[in-house]
């Protein structure tokens, strides 16, 4: 129960109590798809033209291209001028996620654990998420446009840089990736649809401005499919049979550990660059947020031959829900405390 100015008890719908927390109906329909991949895992592994995993793979290249439909030139060159903001929250994104998370490959020994550090660490190379960056941005009064800027410049790179990455790592193994076979895919499922969708802004940018909400639906029924395949895959295969419920804390405890030493990290960047108030916030949150679009898209195409993808998601599904939960509390506290102290942003920070 709430009280209203008055002082009269109401009673909180259960949306506004899933917002108050940080989470949205697409987070619950997520383990919604992963509860229905446990129990129904052959709806998900049948092949053919009109399989959903056929779908799946029709529908990672939609999703880039409304991407960049809505992605307008004259909008990403106005955004140039404030470089340092921009290096910063690339650097957080593409180099320092990698590097607090590349140090820990060599201590785990278990198959079931090494996946979850790989999945951990493709996680740490995808780039910054785009809606909920700007949204937790304009929540807690940050610089809007260079939260859009930076969310938008950090998804192209991360179509380069996120393979690079992996493609690092997975060198030395036993062959799960064939760059040369996954180059072709990247350019043909992801590089160029987006390329044409940026091309065809001037034509169609206005209609993908106006239906906005509407591609926003699909591309979560994209996710929601490749989630579901993904998983029923490793169900299949009994993939999380060697998993316990303590290592599933423990991960969820990592991802908390990764995330708010990414925040305080880049917190004290900004501090020593001696950014303004909205630039510290938009750098602290583009900085430290990971997309899941891009995570569930490009894992279709990097680990198509793959029996693991649904392991390798299990660390970005729990980041992406921690997230927005975390980043949710500490926007409102920001806005709560900005017209009454003029505490840094690095003092709201929790210590790591």
């Amino acid at each position: 129960m709430e009280k209203n100015k008055e002082g009269h008890a109401f009673r909180l719908h259960p949306k506004q109590v899933l917002e108050r927390i940080g989470l949205d109906g697409f987070v619950l329909a997520l383990l919604g798809m992963i509860g229905l991949a446990y129990i129904w895992p052959q709806g998900g592994i049948a092949e053919g033209a009109f399989s959903l995993s056929s779908l799946a793979n029709y529908g990672v290249s939609l999703i880039f291209f409304f991407y960049g439909l809505r992605l307008s030139k004259k909008k990403l060159k106005e955004g140039l001028g404030n470089w340092k903001l921009h290096i910063l929250v690339q650097l957080s994104t593409f180099i320092l996620f990698p590097l607090l998370v590349l140090p820990f490959k060599g201590m785990f020994s278990d198959t079931s654990v090494q996946v979850l550090w790989l999945g951990t660490f493709f996680l740490a190379s995808l780039p910054s998420t785009v809606s909920s960056s700007v949204v937790m941005v304009s929540l807690a009064e940050g610089n809007i446009p260079a939260a859009i800027f930076n969310a938008s410049i950090s998804s192209i790179i991360g179509v380069f840089i996120t393979p690079i990455w992996m493609g690092l790592i997975l060198s030395g193994s036993s062959g799960d990736m064939e760059m040369g076979s996954i180059i072709l895919k990247l350019i043909a499922q992801v590089l160029l649809p987006v390329v044409l969708g940026i091309l065809l802004n001037p034509v169609w940018g206005a209609f993908a401005d106006k239906y906005k909400k509407q591609l926003k639906y699909f591309d979560q029924t994209i996710i929601l499919v490749i989630v579901y395949t993904a998983f029923c895959e490793s169900f299949e295969k009994k993939m999380f049979s060697d998993l316990t419920g303590i290592e599933l804390l423990l991960l969820g405890a990592s991802m908390l550990i990764l995330f708010f030493a990414a925040y305080g990290i880049t917190t004290l960047i900004c501090r020593l660059l001696k950014f303004d108030r909205a630039d510290r916030v938009t750098a602290v949150f583009c900085g430290s947020k990971k997309s899941l679009v891009h995570g569930t898209v490009m894992s279709r195409v990097l680990f198509s031959q793959s029996t693991m993808t649904g392991m390798l998601l299990l660390p970005l599904m729990m980041y992406h829900a921690l997230q927005l939960i975390v980043v949710s509390m500490i926007a409102r506290k920001m806005v709560k405390n900005i017209h009454t102290s003029d505490k840094p942003i690095a003092a709201i920070v929790p210590n790591t």
